[in-house]
């Protein structure tokens, strides 16, 4: 059984968040919301809060055993792009480009040791 929560158009750039899910990512859900914890990034925060939305959906799920969950799997894709402008030396403009990305997370159960 799976469970899946999705965050949308989080203020970060993908490639931010994808170094912080590669820490987590294969790891049980306790061990990966106590790393998220403690790192410094921003995107650590935002992977938490999706990562808890998942485990909230799994335990809404009958025959699910919320202490056996991992963090299968977790993409960073990219959303829209905010183009702003901003000012510049001597008169000048320049664009601001503000990446925005969504945040998949899916949980799994760990498969039976026999």
């Amino acid at each position: 059984m799976e469970a899946k929560a999705v965050s949308k158009y989080i203020r970060l750039s993908s490639l931010k968040v994808r170094k912080v899910s590669a820490a987590v990512t294969g790891k049980p859900v306790g061990a990966a919301l106590n790393m998220l914890k403690f790192m410094p990034q921003r995107a650590a925060k935002n992977l938490e809060k999706t990562i808890r939305s998942a485990l909230a959906n799994a335990d809404q799920k009958p025959g699910v055993d919320v202490d056996q969950l991992v963090v299968r799997s977790v993409m960073a894709d990219d959303g829209p792009v905010l183009k702003r402008w901003g000012t510049k030396a001597r008169g000048r403009g320049t664009r601001i480009l503000k990446p925005t990305c969504h945040i998949t997370v899916v949980l799994s159960e760990k498969p039976a040791v026999q």
